[in-house]
Formats: C-alpha cells, structure tokens, sequence
C-alpha cells in the first residue's frame, strides 16, 4: 500500500498543488517556512482524518478562505483507493472513499496507517500526561475500532458526570441515584479501556527495546510504565473512595483520564536524566516501535513521514535510519529537509530510487528521479 497521488486545495499555505508520488521515497526540500512540513500533514490528515501539528481542523484552511480539500490516491493490493477530506467553516469534517461518505470517521482509522517522526515528538517527553495518552490511544484505536468508541463515550459520560458534579454542588443537593447512573457507565467503558491499554503496553514494550538497542548508542534498559489508578484499585472502588472529593472539587478525579507514562532509562525518568542524545534515541525508537506494532497488528506498512530530522541526528543514528530504508524495512517514505545536498549524501549510500520536489512559497515542483549508486 502507498500514496500515489496526493492533491492540495486551501490547505495551509497551498491554494492548491498536485502530487505524484514515488512508492519509495520522496523527499522534499526548501527553506523553513516554504509548505515542506505542510505536505506530510496532509499526509497524516488522509490516515487517522486530523493534523498531526494543529487539531483544530478550521485554523488549517488557508487564510482568508472558507474551506480546504485533501485528495489522495492509494494503491492497494486489491484496488486504487480515493480518499478525501474536506473541512469548510461552519460545518462538520467530510471524509469520503471513493467518493461516499464515512458515517463514522472510526470507519477509516487504521485502513492506511502512517508514522511521523518529527522534532515535536519532544512533546512527548516534554509535556503533560494528556499528550502520552493520546499518543498510546491513537496507536490502539488503529487496530481496534471499538477502542476508540469506547474512549468517545467515555468522554461523553465523564462531561456528563462532571456536569452532575457541579449542579449538585451548586444546588447543595448530592443525588447518589443520578450519580450513579453516571458511575456504572464509567465503570464499562473505563475499565475496557485500561484493559486495552494493559495489553497494548505488553506487547509494544519488547518491541520498543528492539528499536532502541538498534538505534541507540548502546545496549541500555528502558522501559514505559504504565501508571493508572485502576492498577491497584477497581473502578468501582476508586469512585467509592473520591466521592467526596468529588462532590468538593465537583470533578471526577480518579479515572483512565488520568492515567500516564513515565518513560525511563536505566530505571530512571527519561525528562530528568536523560541526555540530548538518549532523549532523541528513545523518540525515535518508540516511532520505530510503532511502525512495527502497527506493522504487525494492521497487517500493512505504514507511510514512513521524517520530518526534518537528519540535521538534528548524529552519523551513527542517521546510518541506522538509512540501514532500515535500504533492507526495505519500510514501504513509502516521505523525507523534509532544508538541505538538498545532505539528503543526497545521505540516500546515496543506498541503492534506492529517490523522487526529489522543490518547495518554495506553496509551491512544490518535481525534480528529477535519482537513482543512487551505492558507495
């Protein structure tokens, strides 16, 4: 499965642009600020239907313009497949294949998968537990269409009950009968969901060792622990427990909402003692270790999506990135960079054919197809 064609309509800087794409690898340059990183968005937007940069899908349409369009053409075994995304002020998102309308956005989650490695997955290590779990969440949902219905309802019926909360706060009146209604919902699907978490953490953990230890400057143990209240307590239980402080605070403080992952190295926390280069090692191997969990699980390569990396990666990290490349462990890639000249020393250890683009000002112009000659 690849992207073979990819068009752009108000999308971000673009008032349009079309693209071929390379089965293999693609790699755009220009100045920052040119649309580079724009083109891999649009990229992220045909996979999982949003931005991997800005989630509020009305401030990606071109200024001053009322709608943005996404099309592309992906190649399958079985059949070219025309995916569209469409956002127009005012109304909901549309997300079309061949042309009919998804009633459920879930219904395309997981049928074209996507990585993106890129220097905001510092956010990762950086920010707060929200940024984790969504993270891990967007991973499990793209092979598991139930999980992700569970955590929209989930949602529902935490706002319902924190709506409750604060009503019955207001009025000085706790109605156990109506909280409870709450409760038991919470109760089924959170409980689902920290299973589900559970099991996900326990098959991707060996995994992302692996990558690691690939990628990494040495052998060193990390790890992700899973932090949940529902680890030690029943959901059940811990509602019982912070009944009053939720009657107080008049929100529900104990939930899988509040779960987290602490990511470590040598037993330690990653954000606290690890240095520039373990920090940019355990980033990229947990992305490598997504894209063989999804790999796995989906039954699919993923789109590979770099995102101006090899300026911030040492030789020995970027001959490992380009080891993978070359063994075929991906299918298409899609490369940013700055600078034309370090992706051509770069790909040109490799014996793969490069598709090359210029891009200036939205404006994206195909060059000439490379194919390296290996050293």
């Amino acid at each position: 499965m690849y992207l073979k064609s990819i068009q752009l309509l108000n999308f971000k800087n673009y008032e349009e642009a079309e693209l071929q794409l390379s089965p293999s690898v693609n790699c755009f340059t220009g100045d920052n600020g040119s649309g580079k990183t724009n083109i891999l968005d649009a990229v992220h937007y045909l996979s999982v239907c949003k931005s991997y940069l800005n989630a509020v899908d009305r401030q990606n349409i071109r200024f001053d313009q009322p709608f943005f369009v996404i099309q592309g053409i992906f190649d399958t075994p079985e059949r070219e497949v025309d995916i569209q995304c469409s956002v127009k002020l005012g109304s909901k998102k549309i997300f079309k294949r061949n042309k009919k309308e998804y009633e459920k956005l879930a219904e395309h989650i997981g049928q074209f998968p996507c990585v993106m490695i890129s220097p905001y997955d510092r956010n990762l290590i950086g920010d707060g537990s929200e940024v984790r779990r969504r993270w891990m969440d967007g991973i499990i949902a793209q092979s598991n269409r139930g999980y992700l219905e569970d955590l929209q309802r989930y949602k529902k019926v935490l706002d319902q009950r924190n709506a409750l909360l604060k009503n019955m706060y207001e009025s000085r009146l706790f109605d156990r009968e109506s909280i409870e209604v709450w409760n038991e919902q919470l109760i089924r699907y959170g409980t689902k969901i920290h299973e589900a978490r559970k099991e996900f953490l326990t098959e991707f953990i060996p995994v992302f060792q692996r990558s690691y230890n690939f990628i990494g400057e040495e052998d060193e143990k990390i790890d992700l622990e899973y932090r949940s209240q529902l680890n030690d307590l029943t959901f059940a239980e811990l509602l019982e427990i912070n009944e009053k402080k939720d009657a107080f605070t008049q929100y529900t403080q104990g939930g899988i909402h509040k779960d987290d992952l602490l990511f470590t190295i040598k037993e330690h926390p990653v954000k606290k003692f690890g240095s520039q280069g373990q920090q940019k090692s355990y980033l990229i191997a947990l992305r490598l270790g997504q894209f063989e969990w999804m790999k796995e699980h989906l039954k699919a390569i993923p789109i590979l999506l770099l995102d101006d990396i090899f300026d911030k990666l040492d030789d020995k990290r970027v001959e490992r990135l380009l080891q993978l490349v070359s063994d075929h462990s991906f299918g298409q890639v899609l490369v940013t960079d700055t600078n034309r000249d370090r992706l051509e020393n770069i790909f040109g250890q490799s014996e793969i054919p490069i598709q090359y683009f210029s891009v200036s000002k939205g404006v994206v112009t195909p060059e000439q197809t490379l194919k390296a000659v290996s050293s």
